[in-house]
């Protein structure tokens, strides 16, 4: 079990992972023609689903690497430069070019396609994030590390349910250079956190660098 100061890092890189906030142009796109109830289950719907993806790495992830023959060490090189590159897509303001558009809204299964596939995966819940949570539940083990993990992945889905309620709140009050400026703060972060975890597995993967 780490000490809490860890932990407060595990949570904030997470949530500099996920970045909830910079996805409300996303979610307002998404939710523009939606009533305030509608809006709240997909924001329910969108949560569980990120919920249940980053319970389900921070279970089986370390399992599946023994199991493909990965070294924590690699995974974390690899984590690490994916990170990067997420991080300079954020900096660079492009993070959400992926041609999303309008939906027909009035469909229940369309809605809660569009609740899973962009925004729980692979906006939020994605290959980054996932990397995280497997490289951070490799830090220590024990009933007591998992469950805190666990808490904290709750504790951040639950973040992702109140950015669907107050999107439309916060859009009105920070405009889109607010959010843009947000948006590449948490890059840098993020990038910050990925030389980490490239550094930390380049000392694994050759000792004579420590």
């Amino acid at each position: 079990m780490l000490d809490f100061t860890e932990y407060t890092k595990i949570f904030i890189s997470l949530f500099a992972i996920l970045d909830p906030i910079g996805i409300i142009p996303i979610i307002i796109l998404f939710t523009a023609q939606m009533t305030e109830a509608k809006r709240a289950y997909v924001g329910r719907l969108a949560s569980l689903t990120v919920c249940a993806i980053l319970l389900a790495a921070l279970l089986v992830g370390q399992p599946l690497l023994a199991f493909f023959g990965i070294s924590i060490h690699s995974f974390l090189v690899a984590g690490g430069i994916l990170l990067l590159l997420m991080a300079i897509k954020m900096m660079l303001g492009n993070f959400y070019g992926n041609g999303v558009g309008k939906h027909d809204h009035s469909d229940g299964e369309t809605v809660s396609a569009n609740a899973i596939v962009p925004l729980s995966t692979p906006l939020l819940a994605g290959p980054g994030s996932i990397s995280a949570v497997i490289v951070e539940a490799h830090k220590a083990s024990g009933l007591q590390h998992y469950l805190i993990m666990g808490l904290e992945i709750v504790l951040l889905s639950i973040t992702v349910w109140l950015t669907f309620l107050i999107a439309p709140w916060v859009a009105q009050r920070l405009g889109k250079i607010g959010i843009n400026v947000f948006t590449r703060l948490m890059g840098l972060i993020l990038a910050a956190i990925s030389v980490e975890f490239i550094a930390n597995g380049m000392r694994g993967l050759f000792p004579a660098l420590g």
